[in-house]
């Protein structure tokens, strides 16, 4: 399996945008090492929105409305308090669509408030950390309001000039929603952990059955965890299995 610390061959994608036809500008692909690794999504951001929050008993709905993204209310408590890392599928996890990527979600890890773009208030737990990345990592790329998402939920001294690129691209080629596969996760490893730092691999699987897994970090920050945008992003890198990797999708 190739070193997940290496970049890509010449000849492979830096950005798993580029592997299924996602149509965006030149400018925008080129500037963007994506640092989630593996989703590849066309602009048509149509699907179930709120499908955790709505899958969740009343109760548990009425308390996570009771917070929201960017204000000063605490997040909901969660149950999970677990703090060893898992080496198997978690349990008590459901799978939703974001658009078109199934995103995992688990009432006691995560995430406890989830709106039409953004889903946070995550347990300090591996779980929590691996639910947060997997969800971000999607909703940053994907969701109509990005710029949101990625203010809110990531962090490092790249997220700016990815902001300002991606919306400079957007401004001189609008992104075309036509077609498009569609990356799924299909499995993980932790790198490693602590109640502060996850590094954590995502392997992600095409329809064409070729596979990448892409390497994230997740920062405990403001009382939630925080996906972190580097300056240098390292690069996805193609894998030919899920040895070594924990199973592990909704799809």
């Amino acid at each position: 399996m190739a070193d997940p610390g290496t970049r890509t061959a010449a000849d492979e994608p830096r950005s798993p945008w580029l592997r299924g036809g996602f149509v965006l500008a030149a400018a925008f692909i080129g500037f963007v090492t994506v640092i989630a690794g593996a989703i590849v999504f066309t602009s048509d951001t149509s699907g179930p929105r709120d499908d955790a929050t709505a899958s969740r008993p009343p109760a548990d709905r009425a308390a996570a409305s009771s917070s929201s993204p960017g204000s000063d209310g605490p997040c909901p408590e969660l149950t999970d308090t677990r703090q060893d890392v898992p080496t198997a599928a978690p349990r008590g996890v459901t799978w939703t669509l974001y658009g078109a990527v199934a995103v995992p979600a688990s009432e006691a890890s995560g995430p406890a408030v989830v709106g039409k773009d953004v889903a946070h208030c995550y347990a300090r737990t591996p779980v929590g950390a691996l639910l947060a990345t997997s969800q971000i990592s999607v909703r940053y790329l994907a969701a109509e309001d990005w710029r949101k998402v990625t203010r809110l939920q990531t962090v490092g001294a790249g997220r700016d000039a990815y902001i300002a690129g991606r919306t400079s691209a957007e401004k001189k080629s609008p992104t075309d929603g036509d077609g498009g596969a569609h990356g799924q996760i299909a499995g993980f490893r932790f790198v490693t952990y602590n109640e502060s730092t996850g590094v954590i691999q995502t392997v992600w699987r095409f329809p064409d059955g070729r596979m990448q897994a892409a390497t994230t970090t997740v920062l405990w920050q403001d009382g939630d965890w925080r996906l972190e945008y580097p300056a240098d992003p390292v690069a996805p890198t193609p894998v030919g299995s899920l040895a070594g990797f924990s199973e592990w999708g909704g799809v």
